[in-house]
């Protein structure tokens, strides 16, 4: 036992590799995505550090070519749900009594062996699982991760710093960062590997237990990322890996009388579907569930007269199409005015058609294909509201013969309260509507009337401009972005989450997230205590 009051290493944001043709991380990646493209790997459930092969399996396939078969993923019943639950419960009082520098040393050195020896293994596995290009697989499942987790240990040892300012003579006031009663449910999408690891490590960190529940698609990724934590040293039951559809998991877990928190990222529909029930059950648990989720967005670039064209093309080109519009904060609705939309819309269409589609493999295509049949079903049927009731300026097709295929779109549409510029699509379509200059004040009042406030961007070159439209969104977006893309957070620099139907706004990657999984605990120590109960005003 130690009585050193440790440091931890600064954190620093991970450098984003290139992968130019010939340099080392290329030839290392190429070589490992044909080596995973040869395997078929079992993913267990791992409840109380045991891996657990249910024998109920689904596949795991390769978006760009569906007949491939990555991994057959274990999924969990009833019983293996309960036993999560119970190996949770059973691992937090050695898990929450460990020194803190022992739990957070786990997740340092992890990021380390990501950052490393597992770099090349998690982007191919990403790159073949969730369909995203070299760099939007590095941007996430390397550098977010090693980023989430390096500096979510600098913000705890902040935290765990932050003590009463005053101790009046003869008392000793002192605050405990506990973690929450009970465990925390971590609920996961499928688009970045970083939210899967980091919704189940930022609790884990400041002492929770969790049942990790991700979605099967992203399974190729996240298995070999929790593995990266087994190596790491995290102790059994810490994180319990149950794999399963939401309600198979979900009904059981959200029924439990331990049930602490939910950290979650997905749909809007369905984190209000658990809010409500957490709701009805609200008598039925042993504290009040904390509730931390980050869910639907549409988010919006606006451009001013006094924008500069190109470099709103430019958003729209990679805010829109990057990762094939599957992000939850891709550029979805533009608004832009008629004086400089030419230009905009000339480079758009100009720039688009030199994109190269297809498999990721190929380090040459810009796009690829998303997530899975039902994705592509979805967003082909809002490509047929556009076909009906806008005009396609590009795109608008897509095939599901080899891959599931949706081509980046660009739809112009009259009306700012148009369905393709109200509801999200989570593909590669950007809607744009262009307005007159002179209603201006009237495209402000439409951009933040709207039900979701994720992210936003606004351009322009007048500094009135930026003034006036930074306070009318004010509320309209929780990462708002002045003359850049709307897509692209980068932990410790914008901390990451939005408001309305969007979310929580609890800023993932930064103190505020982090605060949600602790339960303070005041503590006045007296050193003198008084003798006698009588007060002076007594006298």
């Amino acid at each position: 036992m130690s009585d050193a009051i440790y440091k931890i290493p600064p954190a620093v944001n991970e450098p984003v590799y290139s992968y130019a043709p010939g340099s080392p991380e290329r030839v290392a990646l190429e070589a490992e995505l044909v080596r995973q493209g040869s395997e078929v790997v079992e993913i267990p459930c791992v409840i109380g550090g045991e891996h657990v092969f249910t024998g109920n399996t689904v596949d795991v396939l390769n978006p760009c070519d569906h007949q491939q078969v990555l991994a057959k993923v274990h999924m969990a019943g009833p019983d293996e749900v309960k036993a999560a639950i119970k190996a949770s419960l059973d691992a937090k009082k050695t898990w929450a009594a460990m020194p803190w520098e022992h739990r957070v040393a786990i997740f340092l050195k992890a990021a380390d062996l990501l950052a490393g020896p597992h770099r090349a293994r998690i982007n191919a596995a990403t790159m073949l699982g969730q369909a995203k290009t070299a760099h939007q697989s590095e941007i996430d499942a390397v550098a977010e991760l090693c980023d989430f987790w390096r500096f979510n240990a600098s913000y705890m040892q902040d935290i765990y710093a932050e003590q009463p300012p005053v101790s009046p003579a003869g008392i000793w006031n002192r605050l405990d960062h506990r973690p929450l009663d009970g465990f925390v449910f971590a609920v996961t999408p499928f688009n970045f590997s970083s939210i899967v690891l980091n919704l189940a490590s930022a609790p884990a960190m400041v002492g929770n237990t969790v049942v990790l529940k991700p979605s099967p698609t992203s399974m190729a990724s996240v298995w070999k990322l929790y593995q990266i934590l087994e190596e790491a040293g995290l102790p059994a039951g810490v994180i319990n890996l149950v794999n399963g559809h939401g309600a198979d998991v979900g009904d059981i877990v959200l029924a439990d009388p331990d049930l602490g928190g939910i950290h979650f990222t997905g749909s809007t529909a369905t984190f209000q579907h658990m809010w409500k029930t957490v709701g009805m059950n609200i008598t039925n648990y042993r504290q009040y569930p904390r509730l931390v989720g980050e869910t639907g967005g549409k988010d919006f670039i606006l451009a001013h007269a006094s924008a500069d064209a190109k470099a709103v093309a430019v958003a729209i080109l990679r805010g829109a199409f990057e990762f094939n519009g599957q992000k939850c904060s891709a550029a979805s609705r533009m608004y832009v005015p008629s004086n400089i939309w030419g230009d905009v819309k000339e480079h758009v269409l100009r720039e688009l058609a030199k994109f190269k589609q297809g498999d990721v493999r190929d380090f040459s295509n810009m796009v690829s294909a998303v997530i899975d049949e039902r994705a592509y079903k979805k967003i082909s049927n809002y490509l047929a509201i556009a076909h009906e009731t806008a005009e396609v300026l590009a795109g608008g097709g897509g095939s599901m013969d080899k891959g599931y295929y949706i081509e980046p779109t660009v739809v112009q549409v009259s009306d700012p309260k148009h369905k393709l510029m109200r509801e999200e699509i989570f593909g590669p379509v950007a809607t744009v509507y262009v307005y007159d200059p002179e209603d201006f004040d009237q495209v402000l009042a439409h951009v933040d009337d709207h039900e979701y406030a994720l992210t936003g961007a606004f351009f322009a070159q007048d500094r009135h401009a930026i003034v006036k439209a930074s306070e009318a969104l004010r509320f309209a977006a929780g990462n708002f972005y002045i003359n850049d893309k709307p897509t692209g957070a980068v932990v410790g620099q914008q901390p990451f989450g939005g408001g309305r139907a969007s979310g929580t706004n609890d800023k993932a990657g930064s103190p505020l997230n982090l605060l949600r999984w602790i339960s303070p605990r005041t503590i006045k120590e007296n050193f003198v205590p008084p003798h006698d109960w009588r007060y002076p005003f007594l006298g």
